[in-house]
C-alpha cells in the first residue's frame, strides 16, 4: 500500500506544481528591459507618437525605453513597474505574442520584409523597379555600417532620415513591386554596389548632400558612398 501512497503524494504535488505555475504561464508574454524585437519596435513608435519616448527606434528596450513606459503607466493609472504586462499592453492598444530576444523566426522575417517594403514604396513609388531595389539596398547598406543603427527600424526610423517617415508615408501599404523589391534586396541585389545615400537632385536642398560625390543614377536618385 506504501508505493500507492507516495505516488498519490506525488500526484498531488505535481497539480500543486502545475497550479501554481499557471499564472507565471499567463503573464509570460510581456516587454521588459532586455527584450528585442518588432513588437519593441510597435511599442518605441507608439510611445514616441505620443510624447513619451524620445530615444531611437531600434527594436532594442534599453532604459530610456522602460523609463518611457513608466511614464506612460504613470498617467494612466497602471502599476508604474517599466514592464508591458497584459493591461499596459492593453492601454497602449497592443497585443503581445511574446516575450524576451527576437527569436530570428519566419514571421519577425515577414515583418522586416513588409517594413522595408514601406519604406521602398513611400520613398520610390513610381521609380523604376531597378531604382526601388536600390534604395531597399541603401537601407540593408546602412544596418551593416558602423555609421548607422544596426536593424531595419532602427536605420528607417532615425531622426530624418527618409522623408516618408516624416510625411507619414511609411504608414501607406506597399504594393506588389515593393514587396517584391525588399524581398530582392533582401536576398543581397544591391544595384547600387554598396551606396549609403541617395536623394533627388530635383528636390533636395540638403547641401552636405549634394556636396557628395555620385556614383549612378537610376531614374530619378543619384546614389552615393
Amino acid at each position: 500500500m506504501r508505493p500507492r501512497v507516495r505516488l498519490k503524494r506525488l500526484g498531488t504535488v505535481l497539480v500543486l506544481v502545475v497550479v501554481l505555475l499557471l499564472p507565471l504561464a499567463v503573464d509570460a508574454a510581456v516587454l521588459k528591459r532586455g527584450s528585442r524585437g518588432d513588437e519593441v519596435v510597435t511599442l518605441q513608435k507608439k510611445l514616441k507618437q505620443w510624447g513619451y519616448y524620445t530615444g531611437a527606434v531600434d527594436g532594442i528596450f534599453g532604459s530610456g525605453t522602460e523609463k518611457a513606459v513608466q511614464y506612460f503607466q504613470q498617467k494612466n493609472g497602471l502599476t508604474a513597474d517599466g514592464i508591458v504586462g497584459t493591461k499596459t499592453a492593453a492601454a497602449l492598444g497592443m497585443t503581445l505574442s511574446g516575450s524576451g530576444p527576437a527569436s530570428g523566426s519566419d514571421s519577425s522575417s515577414d515583418r522586416n520584409i513588409r517594413l522595408l517594403a514601406a519604406c521602398i514604396h513611400g520613398e520610390s513609388r513610381g521609380e523604376p523597379y531597378k531604382g526601388q531595389v536600390a534604395v531597399g539596398a541603401v537601407i540593408l547598406n546602412r544596418v551593416k555600417s558602423s555609421k548607422f543603427p544596426n536593424s531595419i527600424a532602427g536605420v528607417i526610423y532615425q531622426p530624418g532620415a527618409f522623408d516618408a517617415v516624416s510625411d507619414g508615408q511609411i504608414d501607406l501599404a506597399p504594393n506588389e513591386s515593393a514587396l517584391r523589391a525588399a524581398r530582392d534586396a533582401m536576398n543581397g541585389y544591391d544595384p547600387t554596389y554598396g551606396c549609403l545615400y541617395y536623394y533627388n537632385p530635383a528636390t533636395t536642398t540638403n547641401k552636405w548632400m549634394l556636396s557628395k560625390p555620385v556614383a549612378l543614377r537610376i531614374g530619378n536618385h543619384v546614389f552615393c558612398y
